[in-house]
């Protein structure tokens, strides 16, 4: 006996694909982020100028700021900010970095309403970067 199903499917998009002219392009078989309803999934950004296409690595300071400022950029191309932010997870080569990258991205966000967060020592990270950071955003 064979049965049969039909489902009626509405109309809608399951995700759509998030590339800001603003962040780093992709380099593999990856999106910036992806809007799934109301949330935003943003992949690893790494301290890239997108102007120039530069790694930004003379200081953990700096290269955690234009991680950030290419997440943000994702962020406003995709109609959110940074207080839409539920989740981070950042990843280091240097535990010792702790604070200094702390200070920075208490720049960005305010104690009172940051993210979850968790914060990793890896081995390696793309091109060899000292930090990368990915975000989930909710609205």
């Amino acid at each position: 006996m064979v049965i049969f199903s039909v489902f009626h499917k509405k109309k809608y998009k399951m995700k759509q694909i998030i590339n800001s002219p603003k962040a780093p392009a992709p380099v593999g078989p990856y999106n910036q982020a992806t809007l799934a309803g109301n949330t935003l999934y943003i992949s690893g950004q790494i301290p890239i100028d997108p102007a120039s296409g530069q790694l930004i690595n003379d200081s953990i300071e700096s290269a955690t700021r234009q991680v950030l400022n290419n997440i943000g950029n994702i962020l406003e191309h995709a109609g959110f900010n940074f207080d839409h932010v539920v989740k981070c997870s950042v990843f280091v080569t240097d535990m010792n970095n702790f604070a200094r990258i702390n200070a920075v991205y208490a720049e960005f966000f305010k104690e009172e309403n940051a993210p979850a967060r968790e914060l990793v020592q890896v081995g390696a990270l793309p091109k060899f970067v000292d930090i990368e950071i990915s975000a989930i955003a909710v609205k």
